[in-house]
């Protein structure tokens, strides 16, 4: 096995780059370049002060460092290691990298010090994948999910299922020994049950992913409504920067606008659509199309309405409670339902800065009957025919706002944290979501055999589907399980999923 070297601190100038050595060779091949105590003396999981010299030059010092030993197989890749610590000027970084590899080293390949460390068995491949993914986090909620999968939390639910199927297949297998006297393992009825939670796990796994994947990627808003309702200028407010061209002109957003925003633990992709409107004009219909392909994409919707000119009859008194609820013929709400009937839905009345007190009363009145009172940002939830079923992930919330003042964004704010932590599932400790395409597809291939084993199983013996064609799917079901952690794969995958990783990691 040959030693590896690369910078590991990202590219360009800092205070500290840091060159990583890994293999049989790292400790003797920095010690030709070490001026100070020899590493090859000094205990693992040390740091030592000296200078790196370039031997070609007399011993010339090149820079003050710091290595860090740490020997196999207590290292991140089961070799010895050392991290090498100089300022980050760029000369430096390079004539260190040029100096390892004048002296018994060679330019790591990218990933190649986590792919050893998969081949140590220091972590298999769903956390090696997780490495990449708390490097990439973007949002405190990303990074928890990354980190979870990193210790391992995914890799034991995933063995946890490998070892029931495991099970499940050994008493197939007895049963396929003694086929000829007859002997039944297990009843039918636990192994049909068995089958079916093994099932129920994996498509709860697979459900995730949408939700997984928009806490990597960031959370989809749309910001939707008809024109000069605000939605730019809200969009603008919550950035707190002119991201969007603001006009009183109709019609000014012809194409969507999208940036991203933290907002606490999570990542929003906030999309300002075009205002949705009848129109002859070629271009604003290419946008308005283009609007309702964002609402059916969002995670969240927020509704921007005009509260100046929104017409009162939008709204109606449900009978018995007094309080007043958009009514099912509001055209806007309408619409949003029938491309997005489950997604949470935020209406925004905006401009409320120009409403006189009564209107505001009137606006505060709508907001506590959604169950969402804008002076305290709690939200509840109905849906749009008026009804009130206190479900925060699919149900419809009221405020009143102004993006010019500000007034009610705090409270947009924290709606939109709660409606992620629905999502997402974050505010469960042990939540395990999939964010990786590969892990879905292999949970995805892993359905089929099993759905063909329950639906075997649901017939009386003698059973209509031999039972070495069981055998056969649950072996299938295990391998594909197995792939995704790397208990059975491939030179082609390793190496497709480590390409993505940079070089020093």
């Amino acid at each position: 096995m040959s030693t590896i070297c690369a910078i590991s601190t990202p590219a360009g100038v800092g205070g500290i780059a840091v060159a990583r050595v890994s293999g049989p060779q790292a400790i003797e091949t920095v010690d030709r370049l070490w001026r100070g105590k020899t590493l090859a003396s000094c205990e693992s999981h040390t740091a030592h002060l000296g200078h790196i010299i370039d031997p070609d030059r007399s011993g010339e010092s090149l820079d003050q460092a710091v290595a860090t030993i740490f020997r196999s197989p207590n290292s991140f890749t089961g070799e010895d290691v050392v991290e090498v610590s100089v300022h980050g000027s760029r000369f430096v970084q390079a004539e260190l990298i040029r100096l390892l590899c004048r002296n018994g080293a060679r330019m790591a390949e990218p990933g190649e010090f986590t792919r050893r460390a998969f081949a140590a068995g220091k972590l298999d491949l769903a956390q090696a994948e997780a490495v990449a993914d708390v490097i990439a986090a973007n949002s405190r909620a990303a990074l928890r999910i990354a980190n979870r999968q990193m210790r391992g939390a995914f890799s034991q639910r995933l063995a946890a299922l490998r070892q029931q199927l495991t099970d499940l297949s050994a008493l197939l297998e007895l049963e396929l020994d003694f086929s000829e006297e007859d002997v039944e393992f297990a009843s039918r009825d636990h192994l049909r049950e068995l089958a079916r939670q093994i099932l129920a796990e994996i498509e709860r796994l697979r459900s995730s992913f949408a939700a997984g994947t928009a806490i990597k990627d960031g959370i989809p808003v749309a910001i939707a409504g008809p024109t000069n309702a605000g939605k730019s200028s809200l969009l603008n407010a919550l950035l707190n920067d002119d991201r969007a061209i603001v006009s009183d002109i109709h019609g000014t957003t012809r194409d969507t606008v999208e940036d991203t925003l933290t907002i606490g633990d999570h990542l929003f992709r906030i999309i300002d659509t075009a205002g949705i409107r009848d129109t002859s004009d070629t271009v604003e219909l290419a946008g308005i199309q283009r609007s309702r392909q964002a609402i059916a994409r969002a995670a969240v919707i927020i509704a921007v309405i005009d509260a100046t000119t929104e017409p009162r009859a939008t709204y109606r008194t449900t009978p018995g409670s007094g309080k007043p609820h958009p009514a099912p013929s509001s055209d806007l709400i309408t619409e949003i339902r029938s491309i997005a009937p489950d997604t949470p839905l935020i209406i925004a009345r905006n401009k409320t800065d120009l409403l006189a007190n009564n209107e505001k009363t009137t606006l505060r009145r709508l907001g506590d009957s959604s169950g969402d009172n804008p002076s305290n940002g709690k939200q509840g939830g109905g849906n749009h025919d008026g009804g009130n079923h206190g479900n925060t992930s699919t149900g419809l919330t009221i405020l009143g706002i102004s993006a010019k003042t500000g007034q009610g964004l705090d409270a947009l704010r924290g709606i939109l944290t709660r409606a992620a932590d629905n999502l997402t599932g974050t505010a469960t400790a042990d939540a395990i979501l999939i964010t990786n395409q590969r892990h879905y597809d292999a949970l995805t291939a892993a359905t089929a055999p099993l759905s063909r084993l329950l639906a075997a199983l649901a017939h009386t013996s003698p059973l209509s589907s031999p039972i070495d064609l069981m055998a056969m799917d649950l072996r299938e079901a295990l391998s594909h399980l197995a792939s995704i952690t790397g208990a059975i794969t491939t030179p082609d995958i390793l190496s497709t999923i480590f390409a993505r990783f940079c070089i020093g990691k």
